[in-house]
């Protein structure tokens, strides 16, 4: 029987230090009913009650989130989402998709300039060459 209350008793730890992760690292706009530092304590005070009440009425539903993985209805009408990471964002990978190509093709103009010069050289050395009288 005390096997079975030190069971419970680390289930009911675990949740609350879940809830409380949960609480902390939530986005205003996700969590409901009460302020943050009031979920925080409820979590604190009444843990195993605290902590249920969290993950049921506490934080928004994940069921009605859109893909930039916030709720539905938080008020972002019309906001762009802003990436996490650079190689998220289609506007950065566009710069550096862009900037490489420029790249490129500085090399390009580069190595047809020096092909060109060394044309232009070897022509006029055998220009120079064929009006050359031999003596």
């Amino acid at each position: 029987m005390a096997r079975l209350y030190v069971f419970l008793f680390l289930a009911q730890v675990v949740l609350a230090v879940l809830a409380l992760i949960s609480c902390l690292s939530a986005e205003e706009g996700d969590i409901r009913a009460l302020p943050r530092i009031a979920w925080v304590l409820v979590i604190l005070f009444f843990p195993l009650v605290g902590s249920i009440a969290w993950f049921i009425a506490g934080r928004a539903s994940t069921t009605g989130r859109t893909e930039a993985g916030r709720p539905a209805g938080s008020g972002l009408i019309g906001r762009k989402p802003r990436p996490v990471a650079p190689d998220d964002d289609p506007e950065f990978l566009r710069s550096v998709e862009e900037r490489s190509r420029n790249q490129a093709d500085q090399e390009l103009f580069r190595r047809w300039e020096e092909d060109l010069r060394r044309r232009e050289d070897d022509l006029r050395r055998r220009d120079g060459e064929q009006k050359r009288p031999e003596v």
